[in-house]
């Protein structure tokens, strides 16, 4: 084990020299522990080795779950407000460092630094700040069950949280879990995702210069060997998740062998409604922000299903391939960049095998956008020009299945109750945008729209304060909100005083 950390850790702008720094160590008990198994960290833009990140086991797992469990007490005994303020203070620290993270962020993920990675570093204070200003909304109920009997409800923490985190987003979708976890009197086991154990690391670590030894862990390695043995660690009292539907189901199985809480955002297959009404130019920009091309797609709210009202077909294609065909795909370090790579060679097949499958379906065609990088080292990356599909229909594995990544399909509709029948077909119901004028539609259209996050006439990403969360296979529970915080993290206990 390393000593403890500086009064004051100073950014590190340089990301390579940043990752190389955090190679094979977890965090555990408020000091960096050294790791004899390590896997590689790829840069996905240019397919260099940039680090290499501890490779964690059982006994990874137990000793940070051992060093939760011993903090937890303590930590839960501060008052609400004294934790809330130790979140806020994380916050501000995590915001003299964003900068740093956002290129230590682009580098180990290829998402580009001005579109995706200085956006997602920059939130991640600012989810902490939320946070912690609701320390005081720890707080029960009076009943009245009988006059001469006080009664009431207090909340406590549930105890060890273990956080599973997924690679595409991953600063933002860790604070989410961590954040209201601790404000309630919680501490926490984090397990990063494989493809992007880096920026988290420098997270939890930037996070000890306010909290407590143990009350945050992090540690890295695969499901099988670092993330079963967390989830079935007898110690762990609740587990979030964010990740794909066959994985979630697995933790919720293991979540229900141990009786103990389960949150679950998993995956998305988000229909965008387009009605002949629409304001065209406000809905393309909505097209391009909601399918996340800067981010190659790889977004669990990507707008890959686009309903568009038959009359607007041709020229809502043109604008939106007009408008993506302008995005600069390349380096992600590099501040001209609007479009970033693909995460990994799986996701990289995955993705291609898509693509394949819609181009032998009678009828349809392929719209390709952008352009590869050229140079010398990136036109060797991870990198794929955004589809859009034109002429598939809803059975295609195209339009049906998540992808995860920047491959859409423009449906063709003649009225309004097509639409909405057919963007509720899905398995899946995270998000849904509709795009129209007319007031009374719309209204209708969010009552009837199966998705756990619906907007009209925009399509913006999770917000703190706005709950969020999906139905269907899209998961179970919601993150973001005090809603979160309450239900999630805490336990309600009913107390009867009775003195007579």
């Amino acid at each position: 084990m390393t000593e403890g950390f500086a009064s004051r850790l100073q950014p590190v702008l340089d990301p390579f020299a940043l990752a190389e720094a955090l190679s094979g160590v977890h965090l555990i008990d408020g000091q960096l522990v050294a790791s004899s198994q390590r896997f590689d960290v790829v840069n996905p833009a240019t397919l260099q080795v940039i680090a290499q990140a501890a490779d964690g086991d059982a006994a990874t797992v137990d000793a940070a779950v051992t060093a939760a469990v011993l903090a937890q007490g303590p930590w839960a005994k501060l008052s609400a407000r004294e934790r809330g303020k130790k979140i806020s203070l994380c916050g501000q620290l995590l915001q003299d460092h964003v900068e740093e993270l956002a290129r230590l962020v682009a580098l180990e993920t290829g998402k580009a630094i001005r579109t995706e990675s200085r956006v997602e570093a920059s939130v991640l204070s600012d989810i902490f700040a939320f946070y912690g200003g609701l320390g005081s909304e720890l707080k029960g109920e009076t009943i009245p069950w009988k006059p001469e009997v006080l009664t009431l409800t207090i909340r406590e923490p549930v105890g060890v949280v273990a956080a599973i985190i997924p690679w595409n987003a991953p600063l933002l979708l860790m604070a989410l879990k961590i954040a209201p976890a601790l404000v309630a009197g919680n501490t926490v086991v984090v397990k990063s995702a494989e493809e992007a154990p880096l920026c988290v690391l420098r997270v939890a670590q930037i996070l000890q210069q306010a909290l407590p030894p143990g009350v945050f862990n992090l540690i890295s390695g695969d499901g099988p060997n670092c993330g079963g043995p967390l989830c079935n660690h007898p110690q762990i009292n609740k587990i979030t998740f964010t990740g794909s539907v066959p994985t979630g189901r697995i933790i919720a199985h293991a979540a229900a062998e141990k009786l103990i809480p389960v949150t679950l955002e998993l995956g998305g297959k988000s229909p965008m409604i387009v009605l002949a009404d629409a304001d065209l130019d406000k809905a393309i920009d909505g097209a391009v922000a909601g399918m996340r091309f800067t981010r190659q797609g790889q977004s669990c709210t990507a707008a890959s299903r686009m309903l568009v009202h038959r009359s607007l077909v041709p020229e809502f294609l043109a604008k939106l391939k007009g408008r993506v065909d302008r995005m600069i795909m390349g380096d992600p370090l590099d501040e001209r960049t609007d479009i970033g790579t693909i995460i990994s060679a799986q996701q990289l097949a995955t993705v291609q095998r898509y693509v394949a499958l819609g181009l032998q379906t009678p009828g349809a065609t392929l719209h390709e956008c952008s352009a590869l990088p050229t140079q010398a080292p990136f036109n060797r990356g991870r990198f794929l020009r955004p589809a859009i599909f034109t002429g598939l229909d809803d059975s295609s594995p195209v339009v049906a299945e998540e992808i995860f990544g920047p491959v859409t399909a423009i449906l063709a509709f003649d009225d309004y109750e097509e639409a909405i029948a057919r963007a509720n077909t899905s398995q899946y119901g995270l998000a849904a945008t509709i795009w129209t004028r007319d007031l009374k539609l719309a209204l209708d259209a969010v009552h009837r729209l199966q998705a756990g996050f619906v907007q009209v006439n925009q399509n913006v990403v999770v917000q703190s304060g706005l709950s969020y969360g999906g139905i269907k296979q899209s998961g179970l529970g919601k993150e973001a909100s005090l809603e979160a915080m309450l239900d999630h993290f805490t336990t309600k206990k009913t107390v009867l005083l009775n003195f007579a």
